[in-house]
């Protein structure tokens, strides 16, 4: 799966102190605006406390963590649709990724400046959605003249095209982004075609001083009130302890300090595993005595299409798949005891694999 996860937000929000916290890559994390220029591209581990269940069980000889990829795109500001500051770029490296995480800065302190010269979340957030949403504009009407060129041909789909168009662009002329469209076949198709800015499923991240890590603060407030229609999450993270988190050699040592903080686990993961969620991705596992894995597939496909993400051939030839549910495996605690009980399933074709399957497939090429 080759689905990318985008961090963006206006310039010294905490993009590149979180992409290095989320990797344990080291991007240019500085106090000034445009620190980064080229998108940084890092895998990230999905943490998934089924599959160290499992392995615990199993006892391979290898365990096989899933991962997505994190792009940290240079920093936004006003003006950006208009090839402002490095407007053009980031346009472009956000028209390549899957989902957004928009990170906002909710913190006060005077050694990290603002671009704008004062701590606003709610302000920061309508500059990067008005820059998207007039990019897109500057799409959608490139897109309906063509429409209307065809039209003048008399067919009736052209000219459905263009009544598409046009209430798409009084749409996002009102400040409403592409994401809360609500459209048929033929517009969906439309939308899909022109890979939209604004189209793209989003994840708020707050970036937090210590303090307000667990109950959040003022600016966070007015955050949330603002975006509460959204349906979208919102996290709390504080980029500055994840940053320190990642430092730490051990496991033990990266424990204690959470433990001091009051947290249960990296903020990071919660960051990870929501954005696993926004790309619309779940895990299904393979679990043998040489390897225990996870694999990622798209929420909604069935059995020959998770085949195919091992290896080409298996979807090809595939004949059905043996399939074990995941709190079973865990219950009886090994392969032949679920079989022994009765508990594992033989599906074919039309099986649609749900989040956790534990499977084996069968297959002739």
């Amino acid at each position: 799966m080759a689905l990318k996860c985008g961090i963006v937000g206006l310039p010294n929000v905490g993009k590149s102190t979180l992409f290095n916290a989320l990797t344990s890559a080291k991007a240019l994390a500085a106090n000034y605006p445009f620190a980064t220029k080229e998108p940084n591209v890092g895998m990230i581990t999905v943490p998934d406390p089924r599959l160290d269940k499992l392995s615990e069980l199993v006892k391979p000889q290898r365990v096989q963590p899933t991962t997505i990829e994190i792009v940290d795109i240079a920093g936004l500001i006003k003006g950006a649709s208009k090839g402002e500051g490095l407007g053009n770029q980031f346009l472009g490296n956000i028209r390549e990724v899957d989902a957004i995480l928009h990170v906002v800065r909710c913190f006060e302190d005077d050694n990290v400046v603002h671009v704008d010269g004062s701590v606003d979340p709610v302000r920061d957030k309508e500059i990067i959605d008005m820059e998207l949403l007039l990019k897109d504009i500057d799409t959608l009407e490139k897109r309906i003249d063509k429409l209307r060129k065809q039209a003048k041909g008399g067919k009736k789909e052209d000219k459905k095209l263009v009544e598409i168009g046009e209430m798409m662009l009084a749409h996002f002329e009102s400040g409403r982004p592409a994401r809360s469209l609500d459209l048929d076949d033929d517009g969906k198709e439309l939308l899909k075609d022109m890979y939209l800015l604004t189209a793209k499923p989003i994840l708020y991240v707050c970036n937090v001083n210590e303090e307000a890590i667990e109950t959040g603060n003022k600016h966070t407030e007015r955050f949330k009130e603002l975006v509460k229609d959204e349906k979208a999450e919102v996290l709390l993270i504080s980029a500055g302890i994840e940053a320190e988190v990642a430092e730490l050699e051990s496991k033990e040592e990266r424990t204690e300090y959470l433990e001091a903080m009051g947290l249960s686990e990296p903020g990071v993961n919660r960051v990870i595993r929501s954005s696993y969620k926004l790309l619309n991705l779940i895990t299904y596992f393979t679990a043998g005595v040489k390897e225990v894995r996870a694999w990622t597939i798209e929420n909604g496909w069935k059995a020959p299409q998770a085949a195919g993400v091992i290896h080409s051939d298996f979807e090809k030839g595939f004949i059905r798949a043996e399939v074990i549910k995941y709190n079973d495996f865990i219950k009886y605690g090994s392969e032949s005891a679920v079989k022994e009980v009765g508990k594992m399933s033989v599906e074919g074709k039309e099986y649609v694999v749900e989040d956790g399957d534990i499977m084996h497939f069968r297959f002739n090429v």
